[in-house]
């Protein structure tokens, strides 16, 4: 039985209201303020799709605003971060995706003390590759980044062509919200429910809104940043009536650019996408799944009065990374030979039949659309609401030896080049999908997707993993440190779906 002082305050009483995130420009040497506490959110019943007069939120935020800001630093800066924490819950904060030195990458009781209530911490940020990366909590994540903590941050590369040219370029954040009688659903201090298929909103937010719009021009490339925020929704994002290439992902750029019509993204993977605006109207941004489309935001298109930019006249030229062009020479042997670890996702659910309510579906009767491996909406909401880590067991398991989650032991020295086989089968007692994410011991690369090679490489810190699917990852090893590797659905990270890793120096002894 839940009692009040097990759930955290959805008071708003005195709470300033959200703001809207801005942009810091940071150079190397900068010292930056990052302050944690509560706001409150006014959301219009209109926004909830409900009659009466909506709800007040209490959230939590980065210097005031949801998202934080937008951090703009140069390739290779070093800044100092001095955290402070006044919000709801002991926390640390991750900087997701970059090879930063190891024991300021967040982890709470592994490379840094949890930062308590009314308590600060210092903390030294390196940002060593070009690309898009976003900063979030590491303790108690299935909370503080439900509500609202995360924010962006921008890496500038050092070649001025590193990327194609473009007019301007936006960050979005891809979130949801679970909005329940004018309050964030409940929250328990003592840990996670919806551990099963993890919390899924009724209200989808971009940036920290619910509702938005942008303006463009035709014949202007802009370029947009976005990353996956959700605690486990998977958005498939669209543009109608507008052009999409694809140019970058978790950590720089792909191989090949290529043209596309949408980009799937699981929580935490990230994709940088070059949009050329062709005719004046709105151009729809859409969440597009197997059964319905979700309204995103609009673009409100103009005429060009200047017949075009040269961001535009470029925009049909299909570059290719000559890096990534190498790695793939270099890979050809690691696409056929075995393994070096293989890790697999299960999971062991212990609510039988007769526990479940009668409005829940069995698993066995879901829709044609779970027929991809991937669970788009939450189809059992009142079976996942009662689960939580004592009847929903989430496992990483070490084929070779049998541990499990934090009992395995992998030690791998800078330089090494590992071969990972990610397994996630069938059968087992709830199959379903997972984005698998490596802190900052090295970038990887997908080398095949059940036996098929990756067609298109590109260096990332997360790979979704689909229900039956067989996944083989190439880590590049070139960080020093005790590093965390875990599913990034928040409820299954909270549940234990996690372990870490020792990296030794080269030339070390590592035993």
């Amino acid at each position: 039985m839940t009692t009040d002082h097990d759930l955290f305050s959805t008071d708003t009483a005195g709470l300033a209201p959200v703001s809207r995130p801005g942009v810091i420009r940071l150079a190397d040497g900068d010292l930056f303020g990052l302050s944690i506490g509560p706001v409150r959110k006014d959301v219009s019943a209109a926004d909830l799709g409900e009659a009466g007069s909506g709800a007040q939120l209490r959230m939590l935020a980065y210097n005031g605003s949801i998202p934080g800001p937008t951090l703009r630093v140069p390739q290779g800066a070093e800044i100092t971060v001095d955290v402070r924490n006044d919000g709801d819950v002991e926390t640390t904060v991750h900087w997701h995706g970059l090879r930063l030195e190891n024991r300021y990458d967040g982890v709470p009781h592994e490379t840094q003390a949890p930062i308590p209530v009314g308590g600060g911490y210092r903390c030294h940020v390196q940002f060593p590759d070009a690309g898009f990366y976003w900063y979030h909590p590491h303790l108690r994540e299935d909370f503080a980044q439900e509500m609202g903590l995360y924010g962006t941050i921008v890496v500038e590369p050092t070649d001025p062509s590193f990327w194609p040219p473009v007019d301007r370029e936006l960050t979005l954040t891809l979130d949801d919200l679970l909005v329940e009688e004018g309050h964030i659903a409940a929250f328990h201090r003592s840990g996670p429910n919806f551990t099963a298929m993890g919390r899924f909103g009724n209200l989808l937010l971009i940036n920290g809104e619910p509702v938005n719009a942008w303006t463009a021009t035709v014949g202007e490339v802009v370029r947009l940043c976005l990353v996956n925020t959700a605690n486990t929704r998977l958005f498939d994002v669209a543009l109608g009536g507008a052009r999409m290439k694809l140019v970058g992902g978790d950590s720089g750029r792909y191989e090949r650019e290529t043209f596309v019509d949408h980009v799937l993204l699981a929580p935490s993977e990230r994709a940088v996408v070059d949009v050329l605006f062709e005719a004046a109207g709105d151009v729809r941004l859409e969440h597009r799944t197997p059964d319905r489309v979700y309204d995103l935001g609009r673009f409100i298109v103009s005429p060009d009065i200047d017949g075009g930019s040269v961001a535009a006249r470029s925009y049909g030229e299909l570059r290719t990374d000559p890096e990534l062009t190498e790695q793939r020479r270099r890979i050809q042997h690691d696409l056929v030979r075995d393994p070096d670890k293989v890790l697999a996702f299960v999971s062991k659910m212990s609510m039988s039949m007769d526990d479940m309510p009668m409005d829940d579906m069995p698993m066995d009767d879901m829709p044609p659309d779970h027929g991809d491996g991937l669970e788009w909406e939450d189809l059992m909401p009142e079976m996942n609401r009662a689960s939580d880590p004592s009847n929903m067991i989430w496992q990483l398991v070490d084929r070779e030896t049998g541990a499990v989650n934090s009992a395995i032991d992998w030690r791998f020295t800078v330089g090494d080049r590992v071969k990972i086989r990610l397994v996630n089968d069938k059968d087992q007692d709830h199959p379903m999908h997972h984005p698998f994410h490596i802190h900052g011991a090295g970038r990887f690369l997908v080398l095949a997707r059940d036996g098929e090679p990756e067609a298109n490489l590109v260096w990332k810190d997360t790979v979704l993993l689909g229900s039956g699917q067989t996944v083989d990852i190439l880590l590049d090893v070139s960080n020093p440190g005790l590093w965390m590797a875990h599913c990034h659905i928040a409820e299954h990270t909270e549940s234990g779906m996690m372990f870490s890793f020792t990296v030794a120096r080269s030339g070390a002894v590592n035993r």
